[in-house]
């Protein structure tokens, strides 16, 4: 290959390989040769004003034919990037919820702002000053934060694929989230809880949410073909969510460890088996009920949804116990410091919540260590003095 003004080389290439000259306007020219198709040999140029520029793009081109992917376009805009990324990567993988949530963000607040932009050309002061104004309008900190984990994740896959020289969002720092607040019961606020629970349609979904720790949408997603009251066990097979323009639609459960099979408190059995025979009872006496098996349903056999369920009965129950308002979930999180505060191995702990990892379990509900950690100075402290 040759560095002087219009000349090239002569040499006959193969497949995949690539040249580099300057034409004689000064301006720089990579060509990748994508070999014979319908009987006659493709070339593509790329151009720059630099031989490093090209050098990058034939790189980048040569990549993308090893890997059976389309060679990148040298003026694809960012916002086009970002549209086929979600419907060609985010959509396939994702719980329809989450996609979403993705589809939101990049359509109100990215693209609108950098799609214009060349893809390849989009800088870290464009990512920090779109943070930036996205912080000005009023966004809170936290969507911004998930905003640049999209970000980062779409352009990710851009690098992957050799469509830009690397992924702008590692240079950028997004906005500091403060942790958000969690509240979990005490145990003396769980009893009161239950108490006000008893003979609440829903007081065996109660139980279940303060005894095993399934998240909400878990428990609303719950059937009875999932419900061994015989051996005491649960399995979390599903989750139910609301996805706009779609209504409430079934799921898999958060991540892989979220299915999982779970131990019954007797006290959960009991409420369990008291509510089977009510929701029997109402389902005679109703005019129409879908037989869907859910075992938290709605007066027709639908799936309770979380408004109506903080709303019309979470919200008046704390009430009526005369306890704080705090978040559904927060009644997860009592479960987990429940069983933590009693002992139990924070492994066992992990399962029951379906955590991806033990020490996330930890992280989570670091509170509880220091009263762990007395309680093994005691434990150690009898040991030794005992011997």
């Amino acid at each position: 290959m040759g560095d002087r003004p219009g000349t090239s080389s002569r040499r006959r290439r193969g497949h995949n390989e690539g040249s580099i000259f300057q034409r004689k306007d000064g301006r720089w020219v990579a060509r990748v040769d994508l070999g014979y198709q319908n009987g006659r040999r493709q070339r593509k140029d790329m151009f720059g004003r630099t031989r490093r520029d090209v050098q990058q793009k034939l790189a980048a081109a040569q990549r993308a034919v090893q890997d059976n992917l389309p060679i990148p376009a040298e003026r694809q805009r960012f916002g086009a990037f970002l549209t086929a990324w979600l419907e060609d990567v985010a959509r396939p993988n994702l719980r329809p919820r989450v996609f979403v949530r993705y589809r939101e963000l990049l359509t109100l607040h990215a693209i609108p702002t950098l799609g214009a932009r060349p893809l390849a050309k989009v800088t870290p002061q464009d990512m920090q000053a779109l943070y930036t104004v996205k912080l000005e309008e009023g966004l809170a900190p936290r969507t911004v934060g998930h905003l640049h984990r999209v970000l980062h994740r779409a352009l990710a896959d851009a690098l992957r694929w050799g469509l830009v020289a690397r992924n702008v969002c590692d240079a950028v720092k997004p906005p500091k989230v403060q942790a958000q607040e969690m509240r979990a019961l005490s145990p003396n606020e769980a009893r009161q809880l239950l108490t006000a629970a008893a003979g609440d349609p829903l007081q065996a979904l109660y139980v279940v949410a303060v005894t095993v720790g399934l998240r909400q949408g878990e428990l609303l997603g719950l059937k009875w073909a999932d419900v061994d009251l015989d051996a005491g066990r649960l399995q979390v097979r599903r989750s139910i969510a609301r996805v706009n323009g779609q209504g409430w639609i079934e799921q898999e459960p958060k991540s892989a460890k979220s299915r999982r099979s779970v131990a019954l408190t007797r006290l959960a059995v009991e409420s369990l088996y008291r509510h089977r025979r009510r929701q029997l009872e109402r389902r005679v006496k109703a005019l129409a009920w879908e037989d869907n098996g859910f075992v938290f349903a709605n007066e027709v056999g639908r799936p309770l949804t979380p408004q109506n369920l903080t709303q019309r009965s979470f919200l008046p129950l704390l009430e009526r116990a005369g306890l704080p308002r705090v978040r559904f979930h927060d009644l997860r999180h009592t479960a987990a410091t429940l069983l933590l505060a009693q002992g139990v191995h924070p492994k066992v702990v992990q399962e029951m919540l379906g955590h991806s990892t033990v020490s996330l379990t930890l992280d989570v509900y670091s509170h509880v260590t220091p009263t762990l950690q007395s309680e093994a100075a005691e434990k150690m402290q009898a040991v030794l003095a005992g011997g």
